[in-house]
């Protein structure tokens, strides 16, 4: 570094113009009389023993009589240690402002938008740590080992995790021993994708794939908001692609997300041959409060009168009516609004075997 550069740098971690000047002359001389570092250095001769003795007061040099004042530099020990300190605390303000920045506190209700990809799986695994319920997400593998360690914790917390996986066409797929412990279950795209992660139905983190040509970020802490990434993922992230991993094994329980899959599988059981009794964790619809009920399926309401080979329609509302003990319970899926609850975890206990 020039003595010019070193200069600046050192006024810039706090010392004034003077007094950097006369530092770096020191060092050049040595020992001086306060004379011929004022010379040296270009500080006037009135203001270089005021300068000495500040230097020396930060102990970057000290000062003795000898005929007239002359200085020292001291060890560098001292002068290193506070300029790493000041670097320090110059990085930590500067990732400070980059986070008070980047991540602004989401209130109920808000949505940001953010230009790097950091702050949104930051935020990504802040959402997974604090998720009661569900969480949604479709990630590549590197991401989905960075947030491996949240996941697990929210699968031993008894949250319902579901992750898509999306890979390059020239990459290799997924190795299964990466969803072990991670989610109940996978499915593999194998075509490049964008960043989701959904939890509890109303918090979202979405980044565009790192190759698209609009590269930013969206946070959100809303359900209406959270109800589009939903459908986002729900059509385009994974129904349409093979499920690789399933924690759940054959037999019953059988867990579902939505409630237009559950309703696919009663339909292929026969609900009406046979008693199915039903698990269903959500809201209630009128006061928003959780609410878990079990009881037997006594309808399914559809919206349309096919029975294709899915079962499954995107359009319109869907409706599972419960008896539970003695009392009609109807369930909806998310949004629902003129059910009794709206289904967030639903689960067969009991049913005849489902070819």
């Amino acid at each position: 570094m020039e003595t010019e550069s070193l200069v600046e740098t050192l006024e810039a971690a706090g010392l004034s113009p003077y007094q950097a000047e006369a530092y770096v002359a020191l060092l050049e001389l040595g020992t001086a009389s306060a004379t011929d570092v004022a010379d040296a250095s270009g500080v006037p001769a009135p203001r270089i023993y005021d300068v000495l003795r500040t230097l020396e007061e930060l102990d970057y040099i000290e000062t003795y009589e000898a005929e007239s004042l002359r200085a020292r530099a001291h060890s560098p020990s001292v002068v290193l240690d506070d300029l790493r300190n000041r670097a320090e605390r110059l990085e930590s303000a500067a990732e400070e402002v980059e986070q008070r920045w980047e991540q602004p506190e989401l209130e109920a209700g808000g949505a940001s938008i953010v230009t790097r990809f950091r702050t949104v799986i930051e935020r990504a695994e802040a959402f997974i740590t604090d998720a009661n319920h569900q969480i949604l997400l479709s990630t590549t593998t590197g991401n989905l080992r960075r947030l491996a360690p949240s996941l697990r914790d929210a699968v031993d917390r008894g949250v319902s995790v579901r992750v898509s996986v999306h890979t390059d066409e020239d990459e290799a797929p997924p190795d299964l021993d990466l969803f072990e412990g991670t989610c109940i279950e996978a499915r593999h795209r194998p075509l490049a994708a964008p960043f989701v992660a959904l939890a509890d139905r109303r918090q979202a983190s979405f980044a565009h794939h790192p190759d698209s040509y609009d590269r930013y970020g969206v946070l959100v802490n809303d359900r209406t908001h959270t109800y589009v990434f939903y459908w986002y993922f729900l059509t385009t992230l994974w129904e349409p692609w093979e499920t690789v991993y399933d924690a759940t094994g054959e037999g019953l329980p059988i867990e579902y997300f939505d409630v237009r899959h559950l309703v696919r599988d009663l339909r292929a059981i026969g609900w009406e041959d046979a008693p199915i009794t039903l698990r269903v964790e959500g809201y209630d619809t009128k006061t928003g409060e959780e609410s878990t009920v079990v009881g037997t399926v006594v309808d399914v309401r559809v919206p349309f009168a096919s029975e294709s080979d899915t079962g499954y329609e995107l359009a319109g509302q869907v409706t599972v009516d419960l008896d539970v003990d003695g009392e009609h319970v109807s369930v909806g899926g998310w949004g629902a609004i003129v059910e009794d609850i709206e289904g967030t975890r639903l689960t067969i206990v009991d049913a005849p075997p489902l070819d």
